[in-house]
Parts: structure tokens; sequence; C-alpha cells
């Protein structure tokens, strides 16, 4: 018996890449591959399941021969680690794959995190070895999270990536073990390698007892950590507060009315729609690692209230209403007040890229409004002259 790891693929679905459990029958010579992460977009709701996480996946049983080829041709890696399992040991983890592959019982509830192809596979192996992986992988940590991980692995989908991280609540920043972090299979890889089992005569042994590397694969490896963009989050943010402060001051020009006008509608719109999806992804789906989301200050709902104002304010007799006034400060609060958060450690979801993006500019915004005039203000060489003092 033997764990199967193959590397991440150009997809969006391969990019966290993928494993199975090999069984050879040393009698025929036959070979099954028991795969977990089966899905299928045909599926009835499948999009639907998708948007409210409640996603089902099942295990097949698949050849290797007919396999293998797929993954080459995708230019991704493959590697084999053979089991040190005893008889006994190999008959029970045989007996619940042949048990969890009949029609019946070959679905499961999918997560991202919690659920998916690898932690199915490592349990089925812990199961089978008494709990010898789990004991051994659940103290040691080095550090990461499912946030790390997920930025790194998406990193070459940036537009996913900062969605993701967007979508993300302070679940995701849970610090992980080993065996919580097992949900990469690249990472199960490399922890198995660490886990010792007593073989049949009571010596301690490594469960794995050998690694090929079936195929090297053509893609490149995926960064080994996310991307850390605070500073140019905070570069963005900063000019763009700047200049939107810098358009509302130039308000007696038409360009600038229309600029502003237009980057104002679009941030609200972007930062409204963003935080009802927020909210929607918490009272409505099982999407647990959506749950209590931060950036709900920040994605804020509220935007959408003062849209209609922002729309307005192309007009040159156009004046900011007590109730525009105040939402924007509300807003610009509220985004304040996450930064003032993250001193707590109970707060501990690690938004710290749109903290920095979007308190400047929801702070301009509020600024524009409330601090300075904003409607044109005529100038008094410009006035018609009275008839009385006409020649």
């Amino acid at each position: 018996m033997a764990l199967v790891t193959f590397g991440p693929g150009t997809e969006l679905w391969e990019r966290f890449g993928h494993n199975a459990i090999l069984i050879k029958d040393r009698a025929s010579g036959a070979q099954r591959l028991y795969n977990y992460g089966m899905f299928d977009f045909a599926q009835k709701d499948f999009f639907l399941n998708f948007a409210r996480g409640r996603m089902l996946y099942r295990i097949d049983v698949t050849d290797p021969a007919d396999e293998f080829p797929q993954y080459r041709a995708e230019g991704r890696w493959i590697v084999e680690q053979d089991l040190n399992l005893t008889p006994a040991q190999r008959a029970t983890l045989g007996d619940y794959l042949a048990w969890n592959a009949r029609p019946e019982n070959a679905q499961y509830r999918y997560d991202y995190f919690t659920a998916n192809c690898s932690t199915r596979v490592r349990d089925a192996l812990d199961a089978a070895l008494g709990g010898a992986i789990h004991a051994r992988l659940i103290a040691p940590s080095r550090g990461f999270t499912y946030r790390m991980d997920a930025l790194r692995l998406m990193r070459p989908d940036p537009v996913l990536m900062v969605l993701m991280d967007a979508g993300l609540g302070p679940f995701a920043d849970t610090r992980l073990s080993y065996w919580a972090e097992s949900f990469v299979p690249m990472e199960f890889l490399r922890y198995v390698r660490e886990v010792t089992v007593r073989d049949s005569a009571g010596n301690l042994v490594p469960l794995v007892a050998r690694e090929t590397v079936i195929d090297a694969g053509r893609l490149p490896a995926p960064p080994e950590f996310p991307p850390n963009w605070i500073w140019q989050a905070i570069a963005i943010g900063v000019l763009a507060g700047l200049g939107l402060l810098a358009l509302a001051r130039k308000r007696a020009q038409a360009w600038a009315r229309w600029t502003f006008a237009t980057s104002a509608s679009l941030i609200a719109l972007a930062c409204g729609i963003g935080g009802l999806v927020l909210v929607g992804l918490w009272a409505f789906t099982d999407h647990v690692a959506a749950w209590h989301n931060e950036n709900i200050a920040l994605l804020d709902p509220l935007c959408l209230l003062v849209l209609p104002a922002w729309i307005a304010s192309a007009r040159a007799s156009w004046q900011p209403s007590r109730f525009v006034r105040i939402t924007s400060a509300l807003i610009a609060f509220f985004a304040a007040f996450e930064l003032f958060l993250k001193i707590y450690p109970s707060f501990g979801q690690d938004n710290r890229f749109w903290i920095a993006l979007l308190l400047p500019i929801h702070a301009a915004l509020a600024a524009g409004v409330n601090w300075r005039p904003c409607a044109i203000k005529p100038d008094p060489a410009l006035r018609p002259t009275s008839a009385a003092n006409k020649s």
C-alpha cells in the first residue's frame, strides 16, 4: 500500500495538489487507486450547493495506469510513498476503503480545509494505524495558517487570491499543527515522513518505507510563503485618499467633479456589494471559514447608501446632505475601529492588507464631505452688473 501525491496543476481546483491511496494486489498484480477528490459539474444543483457551502464529493476507484498519464500530461509531479503497514493494518485499511467506495457510502460533505481529498486520505490511514499519525502530527507546528497556505498556493491567480483573502474570516487564521496543515497534500507528504510505527515484531520503524518519484513534472513549484503586500496596500490607499481629497478641492472644474464622482461611485459600489456578499456568506451559507468576517467593517454595505450621492456629486450645484455626511463618517469610523481592534488578541483575523488599503480611502471620502464646502461658489468678479450701474 502506498500514499500517492500529485503536485499542483494550472486549473483553479488543482492549485492545492492532490493525493490518493494506492493498493497493490500482490497475487494478481492489479492496482487500485482510491481517490477522494471526485466532483461533477453536472451534478444536480452543483453551483448552488457550491455557493451555499454544501458540496458533495465522492471517493472513486480507478486504475493508476489510466490516471497517471493524465497528471503527466498536465505537467504535474507524482510521488509514491510505500508504507510500512502490518498485515492486520493492510486488511483494516483495505476493508475500510472497499466499504467507503460502495455507491451508498461514496459521497461526503466537502470542505476546503477540513474535509478534502487529503484529510480523508490522512484520516483513513490514521484509523488503520490506530491513531499513530495523529499522535505524531498534532503537536508540532510551523506557525502557518489556512489563510497563509491558501494565499501562497493561489498566488498564480492574483485576482482570485485577493478575493479569497477578502472572503476568509478569523477561522482561517488559526495556527495549524502539522495534522491540520495536512489538508495540503504536499504538506502531508512531507509530514508523513516523520511518522514512526510499530512493525509486526514490535520494532519502531518509519511509516514511509520507500519514496519514489514517478514523474518530476514540469510546472514550477508554488511559493513557500504567501505574498506580503502590506506596504503596497498602504501606498495605494494613501495615494488614492489624497487623490480623492485633491479632486474634492477642485470641484470648480468639471473634469475634477466627474473624476471624483466616478471614482467615489465605483468605490462605494465595490465595497457595498462586497460587504453584502460577506454578510451573505456568514448568514446564509455553510462556509465556516467565511463566518465572522471582520472585513464587513471595511467592505461596508453602508457604502451603497451613499452611492446616489456620489453619482450626484458630478453636478456643479451638488451639496452633501446631512445623511451623507453622517453615513460617510460612520463608514470611516467603522474602518478605523477595525484597526483599533487589532490590539486585542480575540480579534485575530489577519486583514491588515484590507485595513491599509481601504481605511485611507474611507477617511478621505468622509473628510471630503464633512470638513470643507463641497458646493461651487460663484466668483464675485463674474456676477452680472445691475442695470442701474450700466453706462
